[in-house]
């Protein structure tokens, strides 16, 4: 499992426009194959500031959504609207493995 964080800064004249694009856009990523789950938080010493956390099969199914024309169209919509440059990192989940969670 891949698990993609990536965090934005807004300003306060342009965060309640991308929370009103993520909620009509997330149901559409969630539906993307390979995506097992996506969360937003809230940073709670900047009202302003956002993660996506989202869940993906294997790095082919994250890489293959950011090559799609759903992620290019969101992220037109909401790139414009950020204070300053997002950070993004992407992490492959070693514990606990599957196997592990099974024997227990």
């Amino acid at each position: 499992m891949i698990i993609r964080l990536v965090r934005m800064h807004f300003s306060p004249e342009t965060s309640e426009r991308f929370l009103e694009i993520f909620e009509e856009m997330n149901q559409h990523i969630r539906s993307f194959e390979g995506c097992q789950g996506l969360e937003l938080y809230r940073e709670i010493d900047d009202a302003h500031s956002f993660t996506t956390y989202s869940f993906w099969d294997s790095i082919e199914h994250l890489e293959t959504y950011r090559k799609s024309d759903l992620f290019k169209s969101t992220w037109a919509k909401v790139k414009p609207l950020m204070r300053s440059k997002p950070s993004a990192v992407s992490y492959e989940r070693i514990y606990p493995r599957e196997s592990l969670q099974q024997e227990n």
